[in-house]
């Protein structure tokens, strides 16, 4: 069987890829190990540039209608002390804060569910053949392809598979990234998690207290500043917790009905459906891709369930990477934009590490190093109030960008990562914050599936400038005259190339607008591809 690419994995991550890739024309094979898809609650805290995918996916209804949690819920939680029904307390992580920067949402519901909806998306394009119950064996990358060699998980029967790339979206054990020969850097946290999946109708009317609340964090000193995690999985008295528990724990010799009464704070009905662990660790692979093979998702980056980062960010590097590969196939893509892939995607996950879930450990764990009620009950006090009054950060702070990439006509010195502050000021290697035309009339539907031109002062010679320098070179553009829109003040530009995944790849003045350079930037090429 031969595609454009093949994709191993058929986790949201793989079926994500595979969906924007057949929007843009490109075959794909997506082989999936297992036959039906996992039922276990992760995944779940969906952010709103997550909503702009599947909007661009065409599943943001479905995924609505997927959500066992009604909207009410929003996405925020509650962060407590000591246990979850502490009399200490405040709102925390909250996505509804930021969603006026970006053209969705935040959604909320089960992996398996986002999964079975990518699914049944992903059957309606004849570019994507699905293949369940078939192992990935081993990858023989040539100049112009590779030739991917499956299993049966049954029969053990043997097929090959050709495509111009292969892209590992098999999870953090990846045996795509081990036969690439891709390496990767462990951050081990010598911690055994336990995650347990449960029923509970007590534990829904003691927290209720709360109001209509999906999340909550609670900070015990115990836990020297990891999270004792609890979460919703629908209305059902369904729910998922996620903790450390003592080296050499099993589900046969711990006590987990007494451990989560103690975390709650109050005896509770259990029903057990699930008790799974893992090992605490952050691993980053030192590159994303190696010649014609490329990683996604877990697969280049896995950490703990903090913050709901994980799958979101295998979202983007889908989107990443589509685009390219798009670009190298259609044979407009310069010689060094594949490269560009890890070079952006690298930097934002060890950001999203070090900046935010490192970050959270530590503080967490310097606060209950420092303050103790039982101590010294007014320190303590005052330090939860200035947690309580503090900005969200996880949320708030979080803006992945490209800001250092090779691709981005920016600043020299500038670095990407994913710190940052929500704006409507149009940046090189950023976000594009769409903002409303008129009436319901969105900007983002205004958008090219290509390159996109905002032109925001209506110079036909600007136009003109880009249209025949992308025809030149067989990229995609569309372009808008936004003159009469006022948003070059929001902006602060005078024009904007936005990228086809929406992040902007260069912003300025008509005076300083050499539209075949810039062209030849965001499409990698340049120096030796010139």
């Amino acid at each position: 069987m031969q595609a454009d690419v093949v994709i191993i994995g058929g986790g949201p991550v793989g079926v994500g890829l595979a969906i924007d890739l057949a929007i843009n024309g490109v075959s794909s094979v997506v082989v999936e190990r297992h036959e039906t898809i996992q039922k276990i609650p992760k995944g779940q805290n969906l952010t709103p540039r997550t909503g702009e995918h599947f909007r661009r996916w065409g599943v943001t209804e479905a995924i609505r209608a997927a959500s066992p949690i009604p909207r009410n819920y929003g996405s925020g939680g509650i962060a407590t002390y000591g246990t979850f029904l502490s009399d200490y307390h405040y709102e925390w992580f909250n996505r509804a804060k930021i969603i006026d920067y970006y053209a969705a949402t935040n959604e909320r519901l089960p992996q398996y569910e986002t999964e079975s909806v990518l699914r049944a998306r992903a059957a309606e394009f004849d570019q994507i053949t699905f293949l369940t119950g078939w192992n990935f064996q081993s990858a023989e990358a040539h100049t112009d392809g590779v030739i991917v060699t499956i299993t049966d998980t049954h029969s053990k029967q043997i097929r090959q598979l050709s495509a111009a790339y292969l892209v590992g979206c098999d999870g953090a054990r990846s045996q795509v990234r081990e036969a690439a020969g891709i390496s990767q850097t462990t951050d081990p946290h010598d911690r055994l998690m336990a995650l347990l999946v449960f029923n509970s109708s007590q534990l829904d009317k003691k927290l209720s207290v709360y109001g209509d609340k999906t999340i909550f964090n609670a900070i015990n000193p115990d836990m020297k500043g990891y999270w004792q995690f609890l979460g919703r999985v629908d209305l059902e008295g369904n729910w998922f917790f996620h903790a450390p528990v003592p080296a050499g724990t099993t589900r046969d010799n711990f006590d987990f009905h007494a451990f989560l009464e103690k975390a709650v704070g109050a005896q509770i009905d259990v029903d057990f459906e699930y008790v799974g662990f893992w090992e605490l660790r952050l691993s980053l692979a030192d590159n994303y891709g190696k010649g014609r093979i490329f990683i996604a998702g877990d697969a280049a980056h896995s950490h703990p369930p903090y913050g709901g980062y994980g799958v979101n960010t295998g979202f983007e590097d889908a989107r990443n990477l589509s685009w390219k590969l798009t670009a190298c196939l259609q044979g407009w893509g310069g010689t060094h934009l594949l490269a560009s892939y890890s070079a952006e995607r690298h930097p934002v996950f060890a950001s999203t590490r070090d900046d935010f879930i490192l970050k959270s450990i530590i503080e967490d764990r310097e606060f209950t190093e420092a303050y103790n009620p039982e101590k010294d009950l007014k320190a303590f006090e005052n330090a939860w109030a200035q947690r309580a009054a503090g900005d969200d950060s996880m949320v708030t702070q979080y803006l992945p960008h490209y800001a250092g990439s090779p691709i981005v006509c920016g600043q020299p010195e500038a670095r990407s990562g994913a710190t940052g502050k929500h704006g409507f000021v149009a940046q090189a290697g950023h976000h594009l914050s769409p903002l409303p035309l008129s009436g319901d009339d969105e900007l983002w539907d205004h958008l090219g599936a290509g390159f996109t031109l905002m032109n925001l002062t209506g110079d036909t010679i600007l136009t003109e400038a880009f249209s025949s320098a992308a025809a030149a070179r067989g990229a995609p553009l569309k372009t808008l005259d936004l003159a009469k829109t006022g948003l070059s003040d929001s902006y602060k530009a005078e024009a904007i190339l936005v990228r086809p995944d929406h992040f902007i790849a260069w912003t300025g003045s008509h005076a300083d607008a050499d539209a075949a350079r810039i062209l030849d930037h965001a499409i990698g090429k340049f120096g030796d591809d010139q």
